[in-house]
């Protein structure tokens, strides 16, 4: 009854695998800048996977009810996963922020 249909499984598995590369690729690319925002950034990608593979698993055990906590523990990875991918997000965005820029003053009128 709560089996899903191979089309929604290949989506289900192949997202996973998805997320799994990009974390991989974020990494690699943080390894080929020096960069290790990026690291932080494909660590931070953790908790969505985990959120991920909680579905997956409660899906595959048919929506089992001694497996109904996987459902709490994929809300609060997803919860965790938004906010860590927020704070990576953060980081990489203050580390493009060169420290020669300087603030902009504002024009005084001649009157």
């Amino acid at each position: 009854m709560h089996t899903l249909s191979i089309p929604t499984w290949i989506i289900h598995v192949s997202s996973v695998i998805e997320w799994i590369v990009a974390i991989w690729l974020i990494w690699t690319y943080g390894e080929l800048t020096g960069n290790r925002n990026w690291w932080g950034l494909s660590l931070a990608m953790l908790p969505a996977l985990v959120s991920a593979m909680c579905a997956c698993t409660w899906h595959y055990f048919d929506n089992a009810e001694s497996l109904e906590w996987l459902v709490t523990l994929q809300a609060t990875m997803t919860l965790v996963g938004n906010f860590t991918l927020w704070a990576a997000a953060f980081l990489i965005w203050r580390s493009t922020k060169s420290p020669d820029t300087v603030e902009p003053k504002p024009i005084k009128s001649e009157q």
